[in-house]
């Protein structure tokens, strides 16, 4: 009986430490209400700019001057039909 007794005691206690009631902090949400400014409408060579690299503008120009100098040398070899 004694055994009884004393197992039972331990199972309330070990059921009672792991069924506690703790307070649970919920998460207060704030929500900010923020005016936002529309940006001004920007030409489309702008923003293509402002895409591209650095790398990209200078590939662009040495392009230009590569086109030219072909250009160049086609002119001087000629038509030949």
């Amino acid at each position: 009986m004694k055994r009884v007794f004393v197992l039972a005691t331990l199972l309330i206690m070990s059921a009672s430490s792991l069924i506690s009631c703790r307070d649970t902090k919920e998460k207060e949400t704030v929500i900010k209400e923020v005016e936002v400014e529309k940006e001004p409408e920007v030409k489309e060579v702008e923003v293509e700019k402002e895409r591209e690299g650095i790398l990209e503008r200078t590939a662009k120009e040495v392009d230009k001057e590569v086109n030219k100098e072909i250009d160049e040398e086609i002119e001087k070899i000629g038509d030949d039909n």
